[in-house]
């Protein structure tokens, strides 16, 4: 099937071919019939791609602030790196779908194929909507006219946020397609409205749709609109406008009445005047998007809708609203058309929106027939390079594997034989940047394909342990990046799962192990008499609370999902299990306090670390560094850029930072080619896995852990599982003797 993508690198709008969108259990396939530009929103976004660098540094300040604390903390080229690989990333246009259901997912009962429904769908031949983004289309309205829908909700939150009454008297500021909208909508409420644009087209079209009209550039338009408003001044002003002046909100103040109320739905500049709105106490609020759900993953993609008696206008139910609207003729459309292209043609569309000022509402037209084929083979397959090491199939396009993984697995003498992620696009874009052979929405492809000699798992916490068991049934080695998993339950069913596949090796993407500076400290380890004295301090920087890795369920909170990382380290560095944990977090007044942990760890072989584990810190300051005491030495490990020893000649520095995900990657691929010992043995990764549950447990109750003693029902009951085990059954005798 076919997509419009915005290159945010090259600036270049492309329709591209996409393999079909996957059903999920809470989404709707549909095939689009109509989709609508946005002028305003869509405009700014393609604009934006095709500034320079320079221009999208200016436009992003924020970012840049960012990018620099980057540089201070992690070197300039990893940080160029990151920068260009998110420009690298295409982002699917549009917004404004209506099409026929082809198909529901499991979960889905409100809706059944053959169903006409408007969604937040972007510009695609077929896209996957979750149910709570779509709304029925009454059989009255037509798919052009329902493609208005999402736009036009967008509209009527803000003014849900202004809360007009009968009689009552507002100002639309900017008379786009929202603004347009927006009249109608105030004026169906029973409002008096006032339309203020510079566009006289615009102006004519409000004036017919009932609006009295201003033109800022013929007077004073604060005046002005106070006469239309019998000199008492606006109840309320809705901006819909884009510009990037303070004017607008200045005006919009001065022409409200005393206790008036401002709802910004565009984008302006927000340099207020505090006199302003001190002396009239005015209301100001920023509408989000179609309303209350949006952004919200259990409402959105988890299908969790909100009450009706408590959240009476959610997202879809603003759908809905608007559709009824449109079957009354209360809302009217047809006349905000101006232009009709088919969507093979979209590279013109948003070429007319860039240049022709008359362009207002663009509706792109689709085929009958489109491809439902999930997969797309790819011509620019890249060739192996001195023999294939293996046959690899990466399942999940998320942030990770864009900017880490597929790189590092490009480098290495793989045939990399699929991408697979639900988004098409996604899958698309890294299959050809790292020149795979297919790009896939549906993983059991690759499962299916007896040529592919390993699967690398890159999704989200949740879904390792099951990719892993799947990936094992199927005859697959597997890599998947930290953690292993979630749960003891999920702990046991991989080892169950490797039991079955004794011949097959499991990879867990403990990549510190793999750094240069790692293999520098550990050479120098050699021959120690006695144990490490280790000290970690991660500076994690902030994630908010419901960023999907501290959800329990999802991301399995940041211990287990990212503090692995150094406990694999320190047991790397020793050559020996953890056995005893001891963790504290800050307390329970702090946001998030599990992403503050000290957490303290006992080694068999007598060796200590303690890691702390902080996201309150300085982004400048360096993310990773280690301190390993040994025999009279000690060895500091700087962001994996530098290492130094004290009281032992000797330095290692790389050129830029090296955490070892390159190295991993390659030998990994060359092993499952050449066969033999797992490259981490199950018995660390098993260990790691229970620590870092044993670290979050300890500190939620405030005792010590023993961990063969802990989980000794999720140890290897047997001798015929793969790796060495016999440290785990050796740790377990110690703990109960």
């Amino acid at each position: 099937m076919k997509q419009v993508l915005q290159s945010m690198r090259d600036g270049q709008t492309r329709l591209e071919d996409v393999p079909a969108p996957a059903l999920t259990p809470n989404s709707v396939l549909v095939q689009t019939r109509a989709s609508l530009i946005s002028a305003g929103t869509e405009r700014m976004i393609v604009e934006f791609a095709q500034g320079s660098l320079l221009a999208k540094a200016r436009a992003q300040p924020d970012k840049v602030r960012q990018v620099l604390d980057k540089i201070k903390a992690d070197g300039l080229l990893p940080t160029l790196e990151a920068v260009f690989n998110k420009l690298d990333e295409p982002l699917p246009l549009g917004y404004c779908n209506a099409g026929i259901v082809l198909e529901v997912g499991s979960n889905v009962t409100a809706f059944r194929p053959g169903d006409r429904v408007a969604s937040n769908g972007p510009h695609a031949e077929l896209v996957a909507v979750p149910a709570n983004l779509c709304a029925k289309i009454p059989d009255a309205v037509s798919d052009e006219q329902a493609a208005f829908t999402v736009l036009s909700a967008i509209g009527l939150q803000g003014v849900r946020l202004l809360a007009p009454t009968l009689g009552e008297t507002f100002v639309v500021y900017g008379l786009g397609l929202i603004g347009l909208v927006t009249v109608q909508l105030l004026r169906a409420s029973g409002c008096r409205v006032i339309g203020v644009d510079l566009n006289p087209r615009r102006l004519a079209l409000a004036e017919r749709l009932g609006a009295a009209v201003v033109n800022p550039a013929f007077g004073d338009v604060v005046a002005a609109c106070a006469a239309l408003a019998r000199g008492e001044g606006a109840d309320g002003v809705l901006i819909t406008a884009s510009a990037k002046t303070d004017e607008i909100i200045r005006a919009s103040a001065q022409m409200c009445r005393k206790r008036g109320r401002i709802v910004l739905v565009g984008v302006i500049g927000l340099n207020l005047r505090r006199s302003d709105f001190y002396e009239k106490e005015l209301t100001f609020q920023v509408s989000c998007s179609y309303g209350p759900g949006r952004y919200d993953p259990a409402y959105e993609e988890r299908g969790q809708d909100y009450p009706l008696p408590f959240v009476r206008w959610t997202e879809q139910r603003n759908f809905q609203a608007v559709l009824d609207q449109l079957q009354m003729g209360a809302l009217r459309v047809d006349d905000l058309i101006t232009h009709r292209l088919e969507h093979a043609h979209a590279d013109q569309a948003y070429q007319l929106v860039r240049t022709d000022n008359s362009v207002l509402g663009l509706v792109l037209q689709y085929p009958a027939e489109v491809s439902r084929d999930n997969r797309l083979a790819l011509p620019t397959a890249r060739p192996a390079a001195g023999g294939e090491s293996c046959t690899i199939g990466v399942i999940g396009a998320g942030a990770y594997c864009k900017a880490t993984f597929m790189p590092a697995l490009a480098r290495t003498r793989a045939k990399i034989a699929y991408v697979a992620d639900l988004k098409g696009a996604n899958a698309g874009h890294l299959a050809r940047k790292h020149g795979a052979a297919n790009a896939v929405t549906d993983y059991r492809q690759i499962l299916a394909d007896d040529s592919v000699d390993a699967v690398a798992v890159t999704l989200t916490h949740d879904l390792h342990a099951r990719f892993i068991c799947e990936a094992l049934a199927a005859g697959k080695h597997v890599f998947v990046e930290k953690p292993l998993c979630l749960s003891a339950d999920e702990l046991r069913r991989v080892l169950d799962a490797a039991q079955a596949a004794p011949d097959k090796m499991i990879m867990v993407g403990f990549n510190r192990r793999f750094s240069p500076h790692t293999q520098w400290i550990k050479h120098r380890l050699q021959g120690r008499s006695q144990p490490l004295a280790m000290t970690m301090t991660v500076n994690a920087g902030y994630l908010p609370p419901d960023h999907w890795t501290q959800d329990p369920r999802k991301g399995g909170g940041r211990i287990i999902g990212e503090g692995c990382h150094f406990i694999d380290l320190m047991a790397h560095l020793t050559g020996s299990l953890v056995r005893r944990v001891f963790a504290q977090a800050m307390g329970a007044s702090v946001q998030t306090p599990e992403d503050k942990m000290s957490i303290s760890l006992a080694f068999e072989d007598g060796s200590i670390g303690t890691i702390h584990y902080l996201a309150n810190g300085a982004k400048a300051y360096p993310k990773e560094t280690l301190e390993v005491f040994n025999d009279g030495r000690v060895f500091r490990l700087d962001n994996f850029r530098r290492t130094t020893a004290y009281g032992q000649p000797g330095s290692f520095k790389t050129w830029r930072q090296d955490k070892g995900h390159a190295r991993e990657v390659l030998e990994f691929t060359d092993r499952v080619r050449a066969g033999g010992e797992w490259l981490i043995p199950l018995a660390e990764l098993v260990n790691v896995t229970l620590a870092s549950f044993a670290a979050v447990a300890s500190a939620r109750e405030g005792r010590v852990v023993v961990v063969p003693e802990e989980y000794q029902a999720c140890l290897p009951r047997t001798d015929d599982l793969p790796g060495d085990v016999a440290g785990l059954a050796s740790a377990s005798d110690v703990a109960a003797s």
